[in-house]
């Protein structure tokens, strides 16, 4: 069954980094995607790390992204479903895009249907065994009282202590891929933490078709058992890729202007 619109997938943007006149580049970039597919998208979703950081204090949200919101917003009134999937680099966005652009939050994985497959979508941190050093960090971050306290500091100085935070986290992983690309290291995708949840979800008894995934900053779709298939969308720093159902098939594609 082809749907008469298409259902679209992106992830992994992180507005903000390196610098804002380079950000905003990228920011325009995915703009202009936006105008393109939200001519025949039935479902959009923006599988997470859409800022490299976001705070929202009481009555204030960070500086900027005004062009970006105003597209999606745009899209909303549209009448285009927006679902946005909060990541390691966001996790601390609450309400404000739901109540002033219109974007369905997600905090937990979810799973959708569309024409007959079943998709199993998640940011795809804390996921599976393993990787305990980084669900301790995440456990702390996402205690109210952390929150808490973080709202306490000045957002002047909040925000720029959020962005040193996670532009060091971005910048050691930036070094790790240009060391495997130097050396030729590619990776093994079946023997993945995510590629093992898949596994161990599917063994539960529930069929998925499509696992969908951000934050490995690598566009694959790879084969598992019974013909699911996981899937990772990459991202929009270097890659500019998205994913895109058309009711039959699931592609990746780079945005080529």
């Amino acid at each position: 069954m082809i749907l008469k619109k298409r259902i679209y997938f992106a992830s992994d943007f992180h507005f903000g980094i390196p610098d804002r006149s380079s950000s905003l580049r990228r920011e325009e970039k995915f703009i202009r995607w936006l105008d393109l597919v939200q001519t025949d998208a039935e479902e959009i979703f923006l599988m997470g790390d859409l800022f490299d950081f976001w705070f929202e204090y009481k009555t204030v949200v960070p500086k900027g992204y005004v062009r970006l919101l105003g597209k999606l917003a745009e899209i909303s009134d549209a009448g285009i479903p927006l679902h946005f999937f909060r990541g390691n680099h966001d996790m601390w966005a609450f309400d404000y895009l739901e109540k002033e652009v219109g974007i369905k939050l997600y905090r937990q994985p979810v799973i959708r249907e569309f024409a007959g497959k079943k998709f199993f979508l998640a940011h795809g941190d804390a996921l599976g065994r393993g990787d305990n050093g980084y669900k301790l960090i995440k456990y702390i971050f996402e205690r109210k009282i952390n929150r808490f306290l973080f709202r306490w500091i000045h957002p002047d100085i909040g925000v720029r202590l959020g962005l040193f935070w996670s532009g060091r986290s971005r910048y050691a992983n930036i070094i790790k891929e240009e060391k495997e690309a130097r050396e030729s290291i590619q990776p093994d995708f079946q023997k993945s933490r995510l590629a093992g949840f898949c596994r161990d979800y599917l063994h539960s008894g529930e069929h998925i078709d499509y696992f969908i995934f951000g934050h490995w900053h690598v566009a694959n779709i790879e084969p598992l058992e019974n013909g699911s298939f996981y899937i990772h969308l990459g991202d929009w720093l270097t890659r500019y890729t998205y994913g895109i159902f058309d009711g039959e098939k699931f592609e990746l594609k780079r945005f080529e202007e």
